[in-house]
């Protein structure tokens, strides 16, 4: 749930521009508007060789597409690139439907927004629970949390307030609402994530006081 450095990206271009390098990207997760632009890439001002979408494509149903500049793309000659289920003709017209809608106007801008709107009430939870999160990551719709205790302690509590989380590595929960995420939903998300947070500081106190005694 790492952002990239600003210019970390446009870096690694210039050096596959400079070397010679396909620069190829995995946006199955970030891809279609999860981080409030099409393309995650799109943030860093550059385009790849190669890209990997899959996930929110299809909007809950499987597909995946590989993408690639015509440069790139030579090398993809008849019979050297295949699927088992290629060309599934209602996977791509779910992914049409998909896409209808998030280039829709004004579509990518309303995740952007409600993205920031998310990062600052995690904020404002970060800053009231210190002894349960860290740090607060992501853009758009892809947030993290960098928690202090173990982070499925948190999934555990978020659960149990009715907020569906995931781990993420050792120390971090995720939170990937849907794209159609509104104020209400970050209210009300905001609210179980404070209960959570509550719980699990009254578990840590009494924790203290019990080694205390």
């Amino acid at each position: 749930m790492r952002v990239p450095p600003a210019g970390f990206l446009r870096s690694l271009r210039d050096l596959c521009d400079d070397r010679g390098l396909l620069l190829v990207l995995d946006e199955v997760q970030t891809g279609i508007g999860r981080t409030g632009k099409f393309f995650a890439y799109e943030w860093a001002g550059i385009t790849p060789d190669v890209l990997a979408a899959a996930k929110g494509l299809g909007g809950g149903f499987p597909i995946g597409a590989c993408l690639a500049t015509a440069d790139a793309a030579k090398g993809m000659t008849a019979g050297t690139h295949g699927s088992t289920f290629g060309g599934n003709p209602l996977a791509t017209s779910v992914a049409g439907a998909v896409l209808d809608v998030v280039l829709e106007k004004g579509f990518l801008e309303r995740v952007a927004q409600t993205g920031l709107l998310f990062k600052q009430r995690l904020a404002e939870i970060k800053d009231r629970h210190p002894a349960v999160i860290a740090e607060v990551r992501g853009e758009g719709l892809l947030l993290g949390l960098r928690t202090v205790v173990p982070n499925m302690d948190l999934v555990a509590a978020c659960r149990e307030e009715g907020l569906l989380t995931a781990g993420a590595g050792e120390n971090v929960v995720r939170l990937l609402p849907p794209l159609i995420s509104g104020e209400a939903e970050v209210s009300e998300a905001m609210t179980r994530l404070d209960a959570a947070c509550v719980k699990i500081e009254a578990t840590l106190a009494s924790h203290a006081r019990g080694a205390a005694e």
